[in-house]
């Protein structure tokens, strides 16, 4: 999804986050809080997994403050 973005929009940097928010729909394989984060730029694509305690709020919080952090991070290795 990142990658895809990316080439769409013509973007330096293309984020893409999925998972189960919750508060339904996960399974023991996939429990709420379970996040993917992918993040692509002209050197590769980042695809990190995090397991994100709490309810559905706070997982999409902690997410989209995650997805900023690697972007922030990827930047400064510039």
């Amino acid at each position: 999804m990142a990658e895809g973005i990316r080439a769409r929009s013509g973007a330096s940097i293309g984020v893409s986050i999925t998972g189960i928010a919750g508060p339904t729909g996960g399974t023991e394989k996939k429990p709420v809080g379970l996040v993917f984060i992918a993040l692509a730029d002209e050197r590769g694509t980042q695809v990190r997994e995090f397991r994100f305690p709490g309810n559905r709020e706070r997982v999409r919080l902690w997410s989209t403050q995650m997805a900023l952090e690697m972007i922030r991070r990827r930047i400064r290795a510039y």
